[in-house]
């Protein structure tokens, strides 16, 4: 149901802003055709991954779980979390080339099926008592999580390199939004029945649900997505990005070369490492301060309403993110970017007041927001823009992956400092990140791609 529902919203939302989009000066005409094969493209590539995302975020609701069932700290738990962070962040970045090669489709497909695998094998470790509750186990569900990571990563590239072929440049901000609204469903649903399944039921099934979700979704990309339209029999779409004009082989080197010299590029790749710490050192570890720090259990009525709300509003995120880089700023990733870090830093400031739930609750909420705006704007359609639609999923992996790898440093580290400086630490600790972030995307501030053609 929740699937059906964000699908007919997802469907208005492409009516409406097809229709907007397409008025606007630059923007391309589409036929029938293309705008219907394109929709079921991008709706069924969008659930794929949206469930992945399901089964990504669902360690964060087992966190406490894992503690109160195997004896393990905050810096034990964490360890888990940077493993998989540490793999995900290096495989972004090593399997960007690979996806730009092999195609999205088949790359989405290969992720799809890893998260299922791994997600069942996690849970399955709540069987496996004879590992003990010590290292061998804990090194089991590391090890575990962390292979799950590396098949995820290929989900974030598969869909920018997909998305890369079907959407002009001057389309891609608000779609980037309906796609990060459709990639929150996941999100939200985890953090809807993540919190009642792992008090209602053995924890293992917040592990074992999203596996098989995505199962499913698997087939449906098997069966529906396509790389380009020209794989429909449509006509090959200019998107104006910087691949127009470039006759180039699609190979690693021409890839690689692509991005790693492009002083933009690497540039947001360092905001992205920021990124990454602000954003996972909130999810990774927001269930379990608002159960330890404001004393709520998961399935409370105020978290229940508290976490939707987060969810909610990574949604008007991405929406908002879209519309300011496509309508006010013209295209122009980093100046929302920008609005979107230095909003983290009034969030985080409040969280480490605490001044009291309600403040702190929506401290969250807004945080969420800004969160989101970053990262629909630089993962999502920065990496689009100036890799191009040949190297896409290079740029989406460099900076999804350095991402992850300032994510990373919220496992151990957060978990440590955690346990030894309590939750008064936690907001504190990553503000610095979102300054840098901010004083990054000033210098990016009228950062454009360069097409290879004249337009």
């Amino acid at each position: 149901m929740a699937y059906s529902n964000s699908s007919t919203i997802s469907s208005l939302w492409l009516r409406v802003t097809a229709t907007v989009i397409q008025r606007r000066e630059g923007a391309p005409e589409h036929t029938r055709a293309f705008r219907s094969r394109r929709a079921v493209n991008w709706l069924t590539l969008g659930f794929t991954y949206s469930a992945m995302y399901m089964g990504r975020y669902n360690l964060s609701f087992a966190n406490k779980a894992l503690s109160s069932s195997f004896g393990w700290d905050k810096t034990q738990i964490g360890a888990i979390i940077t493993t998989a962070l540490t793999i995900y962040g290096f495989s972004a970045i090593f399997n960007g080339p690979i996806a730009d090669k092999i195609g999205g489709r088949r790359a989405m497909l290969i992720g799809s099926i890893g998260t299922v695998v791994f997600n069942f094998l996690f849970g399955l470790g709540a069987y496996f008592g004879f590992l003990g509750t010590g290292t061998f186990l804990l090194g089991y569900f590391a090890t575990v999580w962390g292979m799950n990571s590396y098949f995820q990563s290929y989900s974030a590239l598969a869909l920018i390199k997909v998305n890369a072929g079907w959407f002009h440049i001057k389309e891609r901000g608000v779609f980037s939004a309906i796609f990060g609204s459709m990639i929150q469903s996941g999100r939200a649903l985890i953090f809807i029945i993540g919190g009642i399944v792992v008090t209602l039921l053995p924890w293992q099934w917040v592990f074992f649900i999203p596996a098989a979700i995505v199962a499913v979704m698997a087939f449906l990309t098997y069966r529906f997505v396509r790389n380009n339209p020209e794989d429909c029999g449509l006509p090959e779409l200019d998107v104006q990005d910087a691949s127009s004009g470039d006759v180039g082989k699609v190979t690693v080197s021409y890839v690689l070369k692509k991005v790693l010299t492009n002083p933009v590029t690497l540039t947001i790749a360092v905001a992205e490492f920021c990124t990454g710490v602000v954003r996972h050192g909130f999810e990774q570890w927001f269930p379990r301060y608002m159960i330890e720090a404001q004393h709520l259990s998961l399935e409370s009525a105020v978290f229940q309403k508290g976490a939707l709300s987060v969810v909610l509003a990574g949604i008007a995120g991405a929406f908002a993110a879209g519309m300011m880089s496509d309508w006010i700023f013209k295209g122009r990733r980093t100046p929302v970017a920008c609005l979107g870090y230095f909003t983290q830093i009034i969030c985080l400031y409040v969280i480490w007041r605490a001044p009291s739930m309600s403040m702190v609750i929506s401290a969250f909420v807004l945080n969420s927001f800004a969160i989101s705006i970053v990262h629909s704007m630089l993962s999502g359609t920065a990496s689009m823009d100036f890799g191009g639609k040949k190297a896409a999923a290079t740029a989406a992996g460099i900076f999804d992956g350095m991402q992850y790898l300032g994510g990373s440093v919220v496992g151990i580290g957060m978990g440590y400092m955690l346990d030894h400086l309590g939750w008064g630490s936690w907001g504190p600790s990553m503000i610095g990140f979102s300054a840098i972030g901010a004083v990054l995307m000033i210098v990016l501030w009228n950062a454009r791609p360069k097409t290879n053609a004249a337009h």
